[in-house]
């Protein structure tokens, strides 16, 4: 068991801990991205999980893979590799206290650089082409994004879990850098998700194929259009306004 905090992550039988390498984290925020991201990562590259995160406030509750019940908050780890994930989502309240589970993780398992993949709501973004926004917590992680095309938001807030992991990266001198992809908060966005996972793939050089991931996207996107034609074709005729003409001959809308 790992940290002093109230969330404990429970390493599973004989599962090391210290795995070194590259630490990715996703969660359940706007647009489902990290979640999807990190989701699709595990699944890609067929990581084993090795740890479960408890806390007696979370939800009592399973979520069903492949006929297997697994406890909403898990880690997955590879040669190199480790994956923090989140399928449900939490109460702000218990923000700071999830984020230090995460960097117990990080911390304890030795890991090099911490990614979180996470999302930034755009309410137009189906009319423009996605954008990817970067942060980092260390001077060489920000010469990692302007390397690879990403230009790191200069001004900002960013909010919940992903701020406060990078304040604390700051704060601690720990490598650790977010990809924000613009993404709609209407729908799981697996599009937005792929754009932060295929920009992951590129910086640290882990081969991580897109097409399961762009396939969903499209079958996603189908299914909000075909629900909003559907939605379109069941709503009420206008109704007919009557106009009628005052004494100043001005028309009146009633």
């Amino acid at each position: 068991m790992v940290g002093e905090h109230t969330s404990a992550l429970v390493i599973h039988g004989d599962a090391a801990v210290t795995t070194g390498g590259v630490a990715i984290c996703g969660f359940s925020s706007v647009g489902m991205v990290g979640a999807i991201g990190a989701g699709h990562i595990i699944r890609t590259l067929d990581l084993p999980q090795v740890g479960t995160v408890l806390n007696p406030e979370f939800p009592a509750v399973a979520l069903v893979h492949d006929e297997v019940p697994k406890h909403p908050v898990r880690i997955y780890q590879g040669d190199g590799i480790g994956v923090f994930t989140s399928e449900l989502q939490f109460p702000a309240s218990q923000d700071v206290e999830f984020a230090n589970t995460v960097l117990d993780w990080f911390t304890h398992g030795g890991f090099d650089h911490l990614y979180i993949i996470d999302g930034i709501e755009r309410q137009d973004v189906e009319q423009h082409e996605r954008q990817l926004h970067g942060i980092g917590s260390t001077s060489s992680a920000r010469l990692a994004l302007r390397s690879h095309d990403i230009e790191p938001i200069s001004q900002g807030v960013i909010a919940g879990i992903p701020g406060y992991l990078l304040s604390e990266g700051d704060r601690r001198g720990l490598q650790i850098t977010a990809l924000l992809a613009e993404c709609s908060s209407a729908f799981p966005d697996a599009r937005a998700a792929a754009l932060a996972v295929e920009a992951l793939g590129e910086i640290t050089e882990i081969e991580i194929p897109l097409s399961k991931l762009l396939e969903d996207a499209r079958n996603i996107e189908e299914s909000v259009q075909q629900a909003f034609e559907s939605q379109q074709s069941m709503l009420p005729a206008p109704e007919e306004y009557e106009v009628a003409k005052d004494d100043d001959d001005s028309a009146m809308f009633g």
